[in-house]
């Protein structure tokens, strides 16, 4: 059982990682592919990805090698076996000892602390701490097998499936791998140098200064506000700066997390699949999980909604079957109640959504094009007030927030506007409530940035041309574009190093889950 007390994570936006592993895994990765050739290059890479999930603490590794070990053994027997009995008793088993796993070390503690509300008993927490990216390598291992059982992967060596699991870029929070399509990449692609490297950088670039230069500063504005709507309701203006600010802060920082783990693969000729495609910009919740966090949204539809029937059993089961993936895509994200909810939230929205694209939609026509703006705003504000149960610590904290998003009985503004606009004191505003004036103007310029991006910002795809199966190469488009490109990474940098250097690292909200 692992206990309290590990080692500090070696987070992609930290000094250790961008001055001492990074830099010196490409260049050991780079000496083994020409000295030694493939095998040599992904045994050194395969090294430096354990020591990077290791150096959290070591005592994880022995999780992930069990679940590596346990997974490649019976994929080997599924694929040599042709009896279909056999091999539907060894993947269940695989499913079940998989889930198994992950169930004791994210849900046991749950599942205590609920029996014993429900019992009325006093046993005491199981402290069991959950080892980084169990959820990830877990249902990675579990399409594996599936894919194996349903002919789609044949036997293979044991070195390309280990760096498909611990490859250190998508190890820790995704984007989840299929097998086949990674280790086809290792086999022709796999390479380090300055066309790699060039072409990777801006990327990770990128996403390190979504995380360091608007996921966190919004994160030190919503976590006290949602730290005090455990106790009480929010004032108007902090309850909407709790849920919009928390609804771009995971953006950037999940969205930021994404970017980065792509750039490094690309530096090593890996092309990882693309994660996020402007989701906010969806104009129904259908479009917004095509948008949002792509791989879990198609491991969700593959592997659980399209094995319970998915839409050929009928209406009725369609929409059970909906609601069954979202609700265990939202215990997926953690062992809460709120979670779950949260979960069961969308899967209400999907509902209401393909019953009124079969009903309604379907027969408007050209109007749909006139109320897009109000499927937009209406698809946001919904996802909005699905974030608010995801990052509350309890149902009464969400309740707290959104009351006070939608009670104007209580709207509290710093007193200093009052003075700049001349507001009389009997205008129904609480002055002097919620933000202090320079929490207040600092966040709301934070988050206002924050949606410009959103709104009018090409995407990390957009701005790369990344497709998720190719590396991008670089192209020589003219001096000036040339220029301008150099130009922006060179500032970017300057904006991600002013964060690195300023504070501690920051954990990405993803590794929670």
């Amino acid at each position: 059982m692992l206990v309290e007390g590990g080692a500090k994570k070696v987070l992609f936006n930290s000094r250790e990682f961008l001055f001492a592993f990074l830099p010196a895994t490409l260049l050991l990765t780079y000496l083994g592919l020409r000295l030694g050739g493939r095998a040599a290059g992904i045994l050194t890479l395969t090294g430096a990805s354990f020591f990077f999930y290791g150096w959290w603490d070591y005592r994880a590794l022995s999780v992930i090698i069990m679940s590596i070990a346990f997974n490649f053994s019976l994929a080997n027997a599924i694929a040599q076996r042709s009896d279909a009995r056999q091999r539907r008793g060894l993947l269940w088993t695989g499913v079940i000892g998989n889930l198994g796993l992950l169930g004791y070390f994210k849900y046991a503690n749950f599942a205590v602390e609920n029996l014993q509300a429900l019992l009325g008993l006093s046993v005491g927490a199981m402290h069991i701490v959950l080892p980084l990216a169990i959820s990830f390598y877990t249902f990675q291992q579990i399409a594996f097998l599936v894919d194996t059982y349903d002919g789609k992967v044949s036997r293979t060596p044991f070195r390309d499936y280990l760096i498909s699991v611990v490859f250190f870029p998508h190890l820790i929070a995704g984007p989840l791998l299929h097998y086949r399509d990674i280790i086809a990449q290792f086999e022709r692609k796999f390479s380090v140098g300055w066309a790699t490297i060039s072409v990777g950088l801006p990327i990770f670039i990128v996403g390190l200064a979504k995380k360091v230069a608007i996921a966190d500063p919004i994160a030190q504005f919503v976590s006290p506000l949602y730290a005090k709507a455990v106790s009480g309701p929010l004032d108007f203006a902090s309850a909407w700066a709790a849920a919009l600010g928390y609804t771009a802060q995971l953006y950037f920082d999940f969205s930021g997390y994404s970017d980065m783990a792509i750039g490094i693969a690309v530096m090593f000729g890996i092309a990882l699949p693309i994660n996020f495609l402007s989701p906010y910009k969806a104009t129904s919740i259908i479009e917004f999980w095509r948008r949002w966090h792509i791989t879990l949204s198609n491991f969700l539809r593959d592997y659980i909604y399209f094995r319970l029937g998915g839409g050929r059993v009928g209406e009725v089961r369609r929409y059970l079957n909906l609601m069954i993936v979202m609700a265990l895509g939202g215990l997926w994200h953690g062992a809460a109640w709120t979670f779950v909810f949260w979960g069961f939230l969308h899967g209400s929205y999907l509902v209401v959504n393909h019953l009124w694209r079969s009903h309604v939609s379907s027969r408007l026509g050209w109007v749909n094009d006139v109320l897009a703006p109000a499927y937009l705003a209406l698809t946001f504000i919904v996802v909005v007030i699905g974030w608010v149960f995801f990052r509350a610590e309890d149902f009464t904290a969400a309740s707290h927030v959104l009351v006070g998003m939608f009670s104007l009985r209580n709207i509290g503004l710093p007193v200093e506007l009052q003075q700049v606009f001349g507001v009389p004191a009997w205008s129904g505003i609480a002055w002097g409530v919620g933000l202090s004036f320079s929490d207040f103007s600092a966040f709301w310029v934070f988050v206002l940035l924050a949606y410009l991006i959103i709104s009018f910002a090409p995407n990390t795809a957009e701005i790369f041309g990344l497709d998720g199966a190719n590396v991008p190469v670089v192209k020589s488009s003219g001096h000036r574009s040339s220029s301008f490109a150099v130009g922006a990474t060179t500032a970017l940098i300057w904006i991600a190093c002013f964060g690195i250097f300023s504070a501690a690292p920051s954990e990405f909200l993803y590794f929670k889950f």
